[in-house]
């Protein structure tokens, strides 16, 4: 997905937010080669001209997220948490360490000891064998989110098989530490599998005060999900089922029939009622 239209349903799903409306949403996707500067990034960062960018098939967006600038690109799973904050806690540092700490469980889970570093946001991990406390971390996951009225927008990159050399155009984030990768430390996985734990760890951290559980808002996440793919969308029922995360079509049917009460079918054919048929002609009368 392209950074433009991920950034076009963050603001929709965020207006919506603001008024009371929808629920909260985590996105999960990847970008072609793209380098976004947040608002508080240094040009000098940016090393390389916006014409050599092109000409290496990398777009160039400024953004308001915080944070200086960043890449993204295949091979990295970029996540997009839209919530409303008031309904958990209005506490902007709170939110951060929040999501450092579901990379951190997100990357043990994978059998990668990752940690923070005080007054560098982001996960940070060993890098050329050594420990990540010695002075030699090297920076696996970004953060960079932005806050209006209580709702988040932009969020976080985890490097999961990300081609490293890209990061060669910009200090990332203006640090000069090295960027890694699981790839890079030897972890081969599904970027699909890291993406499920992702949505585990996350629905944890940031529902547990709620009393809602972990599952049941995994559900309520992937069911506005589909929503909006009926809505939007000419894909079958099958397609948005694998398309959202949910096992089976059936699982699908089932989630719909529980919390809207009609099937996927049923939904879309009330939001889009067949097409008047055209008057047939009469016959002129000899």
């Amino acid at each position: 997905m392209s950074y433009r239209e991920a950034l076009d349903i963050q603001l929709q799903i965020a207006a919506e937010r603001k008024q009371g409306r929808g629920v909260d949403h985590l996105l999960l996707v990847e970008h072609p080669h793209v380098v976004t500067m947040g608002r508080n990034g240094h040009e000098e960062n940016l090393l390389a001209s916006p014409e050599l960018l092109e000409r290496a098939g990398i777009e160039l967006h400024e953004t308001d997220r915080g944070g200086d600038v960043t890449y993204h690109g295949p091979g990295q799973i970029v996540a997009y948490p839209i919530m409303d904050l008031r309904n958990w806690k209005r506490d902007v540092g709170a939110f951060v360490r929040g999501i450092e700490q579901v990379l951190i469980d997100t990357l043990a889970e994978f059998g990668i000891p990752s940690r923070r570093i005080a007054g560098m946001t982001g996960v940070w991990t060993a890098y050329e064998g050594r420990e990540a406390d010695e002075g030699s971390e090297a920076k696996i996951a970004a953060i960079g989110v932005h806050l209006s009225r209580w709702v988040s927008t932009h969020g976080w990159a985890l490097n999961v098989s990300t081609d490293l050399k890209y990061f060669q155009y910009i200090v990332p984030c203006g640090l000069a530490k090295p960027v890694t990768s699981m790839q890079a430390l030897g972890v081969h996985v599904d970027a699909e599998n890291v993406k499920q734990s992702l949505i585990r760890h996350f629905a944890r951290v940031f529902r547990d005060e709620t009393g809602e559980t972990p599952a049941r808002y995994v559900e309520k996440v992937r069911l506005e999900a589909a929503r909006r793919l009926l809505e939007s969308s000419k894909k079958s029922v099958e397609e948005v089922a694998a398309a959202t995360g949910f096992t089976s079509p059936e699982a699908l049917r089932r989630a719909f029939a529980r919390c809207v009460g009609e099937s996927p079918s049923e939904y879309r054919s009330r939001l889009r009622p067949p097409l008047p048929r055209e008057p047939l002609q009469r016959r002129a009368r000899r």
